[in-house]
């Protein structure tokens, strides 16, 4: 059974994995197109194209997202994603030829990567996309990813993902997982994984991508993004901080009408639980 966010009806992933230089990227397509939201719990991320998450925003669909690292240089990747969607005549047509729409958003890899993802990468990864189960562990945006530097005894990062059944509806969630504190579901010592000062806090930002193949317009997306993030802050210790970029897009591939809001309230709960699913899967913790 495939527990992965390609489980999602509409939805294809794929990663460009550099393991000699301890970076990359991944992509996820939505080759029919998907309405967004996104919730940004963090306070310093790095994006790109992220106005298009916003309903009054003329482009009412995306066509991909990208996760990277590389820290700010790795929102180059994107370019490769337009670039490898153009080719294949995706995107929104301005009448005068079609623009992919492509957010990104990065983590730092900055401590351990030797080099940076490039346009290169990310069109490696958007031809890499498939329906089969995605791939988790130390691969794409995660390649480089740590945990607990803060700690002073940081260990591998990842990338995992899960999907969880809600009624006739699949919700799906990937996260690269590059928390500087800890992972887990309950805090053993209250003070383990908390930075003594600024100047120890490196290696932060957890992203977070949920789908689902309910229908959803941009608003219900932008909420089912502010409840998915329940599910970090179930995990992540400590979550949300001054210091990182964490991050939640959430998407809808289905058509129709939205769904009301008792069954998007169900959605949520369930992107909550997919996400904390998710973190744990990357962070090697089941």
């Amino acid at each position: 059974m495939n527990a992965t966010i390609t489980a999602v009806p509409g939805v294809t992933a794929g990663h460009a994995t550099d393991a000699e230089h301890h970076t990359g990227c991944t992509v996820l397509r939505f080759d029919g197109g998907a309405r967004g939201g996104l919730f940004v719990p963090g306070s310093a991320p790095g994006s790109r194209e992220w106005s298009v998450f916003d309903p009054s925003h003329v482009a009412g669909e995306i066509d991909a997202l990208v996760l990277a690292g590389g820290s700010a240089f790795g929102l180059a990747a994107a370019d490769g994603v337009m670039a490898a969607l153009a080719r294949e005549d995706i995107g929104f047509d301005t009448g005068m030829g079609k623009v992919p729409i492509v957010p990104a958003a990065i983590l730092f890899d900055l401590h351990t990567a030797t080099r940076r993802p490039t346009a290169v990468d990310g069109a490696v990864a958007a031809e890499a996309c498939s329906e089969d189960p995605l791939e988790e562990g130390r691969v794409g945006a995660a390649s480089g990813a740590l945990i607990g530097v803060a700690t002073g005894s940081p260990r591998p990062g990842g990338l995992g993902s899960s999907a969880v059944q809600v009624g006739e509806h699949v919700v799906g969630a990937v996260a690269a997982v590059n928390a500087a504190g800890q992972v887990g579901t309950v805090a053993v010592d209250l003070d383990a994984g908390l930075p003594q000062s600024a100047g120890s806090w490196r290696g932060q930002t957890t992203l977070v991508a949920v789908a689902t193949d309910a229908p959803l317009d941009r608003g219900r997306c932008r909420v089912l993004a502010r409840m998915a993030a329940a599910g970090m802050a179930r995990v992540l210790r400590p979550a949300f901080t001054p210091f990182d970029g964490d991050v939640v897009f959430a998407f809808s591939t289905g058509s129709g009408p939205s769904v009301d809001n008792v069954a998007l309230a169900r959605l949520g709960d369930a992107a909550a639980e997919a996400v904390s699913r998710a973190i744990l899967r990357g962070a090697g913790e089941r």
